[in-house]
């Protein structure tokens, strides 16, 4: 259901701006992380539940003194229930997702004013009793749920209304983009374009995800999350999507075969090294005329120690060909990196060079140079500029 109710309902808001975590489901208010009492005395959490009256997606002053529970039946500090509290117990389901197990009867004189009256009123019985058992419990926790209809994001980007920078990030709120390869870079692209408000973001690759690919990637899986044997795509759409919607998973290997599926995406990011199969992709999108950014890494050994570079060109139309030149299409015989020699801290840098030059094409960064084809250099930590907008006269198409 759309959550404009809580946008246009001063009572709704105030719940916000308490910290309660609020949505609206199925024409309900659901309000999550409410603390409680078991009858063995320890604290839990449940979801407060209320049917919401409205008139134009305004709330009106509730009729209904009832609310309801989908946690066990809740008690006083000793673990005696609390009386007069339950009225009835029986599931019912709200939703696929949401199944309440006892209803709620405390009605004061006049009944309740409006939404926040009653959810507050609830909400501190059931609180009080659990601080008097653990004085941390809460139910404000200051998450803001966003619905479909109004963010991809499952909860509302605060980082960026912290900042004052929303309309800064809504340049980037649009748009299909592809994330061909995910392994150490790509996986870090993944995680860096996946906290933007794009649109959709597909994901190519046809590996699974084994353990050597937890340790040059986001995050941090577990035993059990490797013993699953998931496909890369499927592994990273799961992860990402618990923040955000549209984390398309496409389990194969893009090659010439089947190149013609990047044609609806309006970016693409190639985190790949197999030279065949990029040509040919690298070949498409310049004739399709879609903009794209490859990534790569070179490492050797040198004096027993690390060195080399990471790198990331970005093509765009008239200069396709111009650019092309640029990306090596070898698959890295003798090379450490090719040989699954991945270190995450450079896969995360190169990643990011490329997520910082999308960034600056949509306007999001400020861009002075114009920079197309960029190197960092381990070994004297510097990054260079080798191809600018000046020489490739490139736009954006």
């Amino acid at each position: 259901m759309s959550q404009r109710p809580i946008s246009r309902s001063l009572d709704l808001q105030k719940l916000r701006e308490e910290g309660f975590d609020i949505e609206v489901r199925s024409g309900h208010l659901v309000e999550h992380h409410v603390p409680y009492v078991r009858a063995d005395r320890t604290v839990a959490y449940g979801d407060l539940v209320s049917n919401l009256e409205l008139a134009d997606d305004r709330t009106v002053k509730p009729t209904n003194h009832v609310a309801m529970w989908t946690g066990d039946p809740p008690c006083n500090a000793n673990g005696t229930p609390i009386q007069g509290l339950v009225n009835s117990s029986q599931d019912q389901r709200i939703d696929a997702g949401l199944v309440v197990r006892h209803t709620f009867s405390r009605k004061p004189d006049g009944g309740y004013i409006d939404y926040f009256h009653k959810m507050f009123t609830y909400t501190r019985i059931l609180e009080a009793q659990a601080q008097l058992v653990d004085s941390s419990a809460a139910a404000s926790t200051f998450v803001v749920r966003a619905a479909e209809d109004e963010s991809v994001f499952k909860y509302i980007d605060t980082a960026s209304s912290r900042a004052g920078i929303v309309p800064i990030s809504q340049k980037l709120a649009h748009g299909k983009i592809a994330i061909v390869g995910l392994g150490g870079t790509g996986s870090y692209v993944l995680d860096h374009v996946a906290k933007t408000p794009v649109e959709e973001i597909h994901l190519f690759d046809g590996d699974t995800f084994l353990q050597h690919n937890a340790f040059r990637s986001p995050g941090a899986p577990s035993a059990d999350d490797l013993g699953r044997t998931l496909k890369k795509v499927d592994w990273f759409s799961e992860t990402y999507s618990r923040m955000r919607r549209k984390v398309v998973p496409h389990a194969l290997d893009v090659d010439q075969s089947n190149v013609a599926q990047l044609e609806g995406m309006d970016f693409v990011f190639l985190c790949m090294d197999k030279g065949g199969s990029k040509r040919d992709i690298v070949d498409h999108l310049i004739e399709k005329r879609i903009p794209f950014i490859d990534c790569g890494m070179g490492l050797h050994v040198d004096a027993e120690s690390l060195g080399g570079a990471a790198r990331v060109t970005t093509v765009m139309y008239p200069r396709g060909a111009e650019l092309k030149a640029r990306i090596p299409f070898t698959d890295g015989v003798a090379n450490e990196y090719s040989q699954n020699i991945q270190i995450s801290d450079l896969n995360a840098l190169n990643a990011s060079l490329a997520v910082i030059k999308w960034k600056k094409l949509w306007g999001f960064y400020n861009d002075v140079e114009g920079e197309l084809a960029t190197s960092y250099m381990v070994s004297a930590n510097e990054i260079v500029n080798e191809v600018t907008r000046d020489e490739t006269e490139a736009v954006r198409s």
